[in-house]
């Protein structure tokens, strides 16, 4: 029998059958039948048997069956649960629009699942609508793992009336480089081998003492439910080579010990060179070497990120790697200028402060001071500020194309100015102001007084968390649409460089940026990052754990998508065409706008009485 080259080349366009070897492929094409299904025929043409599924080539359709109703169009697939299911449901079609459907073989497809057996995970994904698959493949990856899953021994800890030659010689008998000094609250302090060399044998100090007179007392620490990449970046922060690890929930007070992370043994355990790429910005001495140092970043993803895992963590170490260029910037500063005349604070916005940066993220940042300046200070952090700003350009972090910088005056406020400017904007929340103010609502401090910047975050919290407000910003996040027609088909930017692009920052991932901001505000939840904004939430905020883990799929999913795009293409843009994507990953991106699009409309209904406008 000859198959139509047309027909062949349908199917190997769609999953799961794209994968199919010819001859499967043949037997498929050569079983199914093409039908033109009208609004006047469908009850005719469509057998009332349980022998198909059916695939649309044209039309659109509404389905209903198991209790719902969806719109469905080209590409899509209905009459799934004749594959799995014993009971089988009756289900029935509404013709909006004419078209062809292919009705295939229940039997044929049960024959190729036997072989083929991504034909049913493919079936089972696309009638669950789950996004978790590359997820899951990324919980491997060990710079995303949390700490506590990490540790390799338990802690060896002593008491702070212990002689340095007992704490000596307990280091010596287990091989370690530190060790960790607790009391009846936990942790209390630590000494390293380095300071025995310089705080006892340096100094003649006897070693009969007792080791609080050596050890560092109130050390810099972290928490069990951080990722290593967290540890690595605040002890490259802090300039140190062992963070001990506390407990999450430890009780108020209390810091229960459960390990120590030292710099052997992240260098054991990486498996890319992206941490030395890291060391590399933080041993810079000067501008010339920190830029030389910050453009190796876009190399490394471009020659080593290749998988969806990779993508994961590649925003959080391009914001972080950003962080240290920061501080950097301002440690040559000062140095050549003198200090700052007061407390000050250096905030970022945006994509930074979230931890989800791309290669075409630019600077969002902000000066806070302790006090209205005199014109001699407002000079001083004026040349601060268009320094690190002009350092932060050259090392790859464009000018913000809004001016959102601490280079322009107006992003340069006394702690009481920018509260009452968050005053101004919550109690008139016009549509301008939301858009302007937007930007401003992702926030965290790099370098600084962080008492400071926490005493301007409790203050904002109240102000942003009048519903007035979250019911203005609940309406804007509604505004904008997912790139999805009714009968779930892309509705493509209309100037772009091919006809299939669909702009995925502006269209997906800010919309669930902008949802998950607003229910952690509402709940008071100070945490920038989506991700941990999801986990901080509770089910009374008005999401429950299926709606926060789904929207955490799509957002690591759609994350995937820009990062392989502009990586594969060597772009710094958020256009991804259709065709850059597998049939499987087409179908996931419906789902997910279908999902988020049900996400605002549960937004409006939560913040804004159901008023989208």
């Amino acid at each position: 029998m000859d198959i139509p080259n047309q027909v062949l080349d349908f199917f190997k366009r769609h999953a799961p059958f794209d994968a199919l070897a010819n001859d499967d492929l043949n037997e498929l094409a050569a079983q199914a039948n093409l039908v033109y299904v009208t609004a006047q025929n469908h009850q005719e043409v469509m057998p009332p048997s349980t022998d198909y599924v059916y695939l649309i080539q044209s039309g659109h359709f509404i389905v209903h069956e198991k209790g719902h109703s969806r719109p469905i169009g080209a590409g899509d697939y209905f009459g799934l649960h004749l594959l799995y299911e014993d009971d089988i449901p009756d289900f029935r079609m509404d013709v909006e629009e004419a078209g062809l459907i292919y009705f295939l073989p229940v039997t044929t497809i049960k024959r190729l699942q036997k072989t083929n057996p991504s034909i049913p995970r493919f079936f089972e994904r696309y009638d669950k609508k789950t996004h978790s698959d590359p997820l899951d493949e990324s919980s491997n990856i060990w710079l995303h793992q949390r700490i506590d899953t990490q540790l390799q021994r338990a802690p060896v800890t002593t008491t702070a009336h212990t002689s340095i030659e007992d704490c000596a010689r307990l280091m010596t008998e287990q091989k370690i480089s530190s060790l960790l000094i607790t009391d009846e609250n936990g942790l209390a302090g630590i000494i390293t081998d380095k300071d025995i060399r310089s705080r006892v044998v340096a100094q003649g100090l006897p070693p009969s003492y007792p080791v609080s007179e050596i050890m560092t007392m109130d050390p810099h620490l972290t928490t069990g439910d951080k990722t290593m990449l967290d540890a690595l970046s605040m002890m490259t922060q802090h300039n140190i080579h062992h963070l001990p690890i506390v407990k999450s929930n430890s009780e108020k007070g209390k810091r229960t010990v459960l390990g120590m992370v030292t710099s052997s043994d992240i260098l054991r355990a990486q498996r890319s060179n992206i941490l030395l790429v890291i060391d590399d910005i933080s041993k810079a001495n000067n501008l010339y070497e920190l830029v030389n140092a910050s453009w190796q970043i876009p190399h490394y993803f471009k020659t080593y990120a290749s998988r969806f895992s990779d993508f994961d963590i590649a925003g959080k170490v391009l914001s972080q790697a950003t962080d240290i260029m920061t501080r950097k910037l301002i440690d040559f500063f000062t140095s050549q200028h003198g200090m700052p005349p007061m407390d000050y604070c250096w905030m970022v916005y945006g994509s930074q402060a979230r931890g989800d940066q791309n290669l075409g993220s630019d600077q969002d940042n902000a000066l806070l001071m302790e006090r209205d300046p005199s014109d001699e200070e407002s000079q001083y952090f004026a040349d601060f500020s268009d320094y690190v700003c002009s350092g932060l350009a050259k090392c790859g972090i464009k000018f913000c194309g809004g001016n959102i910088m601490a280079s322009n005056p107006d992003l340069r406020k006394s702690i009481s100015k920018a509260i009452e400017r968050a005053r101004v904007w919550s109690e008139n929340p016009t549509s301008d102001a939301i858009m302007h103010f937007n930007i401003f609502l992702d926030v965290r401090c790099v370098s600084g007084n962080e008492q400071l910047f926490e005493e301007f975050i409790r203050s904002r919290t109240r102000l942003l968390q009048k519903s007035m407000f979250i019911a203005s910003l609940a309406r804007h996040a509604n505004s904008v649409d997912v790139p999805l027609s009714l009968f779930r088909q892309f509705s493509y930017e209309k100037k772009a460089p091919s006809k299939d692009c669909i702009n995925i920052k502006e269209k997906a991932v800010a919309i669930v940026n902008d949802i998950v901001r607003i229910y952690a505000l509402a709940e008071g939840i100070t945490a920038p990052s989506t991700v941990d904004r999801l986990n901080a939430l509770t089910n009374s905020c008005g999401l429950n754990n299926k709606d926060r883990s789904n929207l955490k799929e799509i957002w690591f999913f759609l994350n995937r998508l820009r990062w392989r795009h502009q990586l594969t293409y060597n772009t710094t843009d958020n256009l991804v065409s259709m065709s850059e994507l597998s049939s499987i990953e087409r179908y996931q991106l419906k789902s997910a706008f279908q999902q988020i699009r049900q996400a605002q409309q549960g937004l409006i209904m939560k913040f804004s009485g159901g008023i989208a406008s």
